[in-house]
């Protein structure tokens, strides 16, 4: 282990302007500028991350874990001051804390969590361009959570899986999901072991159908047990969706929120 020790970070970003979380050869995603700040923190060639949860391009995250091993001493909030300052402004890191050398940001998580945050409303989104997805038509609440009901428990989701999703296995457990309103905006949460690629995108395409009164509740039990792409809604926008960041043992004393929680409805 180098001499700075494993060091896990919180991050938000707003994902509107990046190719999605994992590093690309545009060098136009969040890890890729992530890496670069740190690097250039730490005055060395480069750094590398593995983070708790890879996010789509246009997806946000509230308290993205990473962990990096460190060839250099720093205290816990020079990591955040120092590398924040080389960032730009839709990206910061939130937290910093030195980690046993087990620390896994991925493999440590026990579940993880999202929420989507959906405008119901005759006009799109204006000063929330790009942060909310959007619904023109009434959504029933009730519908949708009876909908939701069937999701819960140890299920295959393969119905939900994108295509190039590169998941060992289908089966996923899917602890909690819970919708509220609040005023015009409706929020959806989700809690689960693992998700799949565009899993929680293709179930709001679903929810959406059940919401607007396209299909009823019971739909969404046939389209679990279909097990196949072919039987549900077309993945919904990856605007309003957020990664609000893994969940681990208490034993490892790893923030489980960041002042963005508030911000969203």
């Amino acid at each position: 282990m180098p001499a700075g020790g494993r060091i896990a970070l919180g991050v938000s970003y707003n994902g509107r302007n990046y190719d999605g979380w994992q590093s690309q050869p545009s060098g136009q995603t969040v890890q890729d500028k992530l890496e670069r700040a740190l690097a250039r923190f730490l005055d060395v060639p480069a750094v590398n991350t593995l983070c708790a949860g890879r996010t789509d391009a246009g997806v946000h995250g509230l308290n993205q874990v990473v962990h990096f091993d460190s060839p250099l001493v720093r205290p816990e909030n020079a990591w955040v001051r120092g590398t924040n300052s080389f960032l730009p402004p839709d990206i910061a890191v939130q937290w910093a804390r030195k980690v046993p050398p087990g620390f896994h940001a991925r493999a440590s998580a026990t579940g993880r969590r999202y929420a989507y945050v959906l405008l119901e409303s005759p006009v799109r989104p204006s000063v929330d361009h790009g942060q909310v997805g959007w619904v023109f038509r009434p959504l029933d609440l009730a519908a949708m959570q009876s909908a939701a009901n069937a999701l819960l428990g140890e299920h295959d989701f393969t119905s939900f899986r994108a295509s190039s999703c590169q998941a060992h296995s289908p089966v996923k457990d899917m602890r909690r999901i819970e919708i509220a309103r609040r005023g015009a905006y409706c929020r959806f949460e989700f809690e689960a072991s693992a998700f799949l690629h565009h899993m929680i995108r293709n179930i709001m395409g679903c929810l959406i159908a059940v919401g607007t009164g396209n299909r009823p509740p019971s739909w969404m039990a046939e389209v679990l047990a279909a097990q196949s792409r072919d039987a549900a809604a077309p993945t919904f926008a990856p605007d309003g969706l957020y990664f609000l960041g893994p969940v681990y043992d208490p034993s490892w004393n790893i923030p489980d929120r960041t002042p963005a929680f508030d911000w969203l409805p």
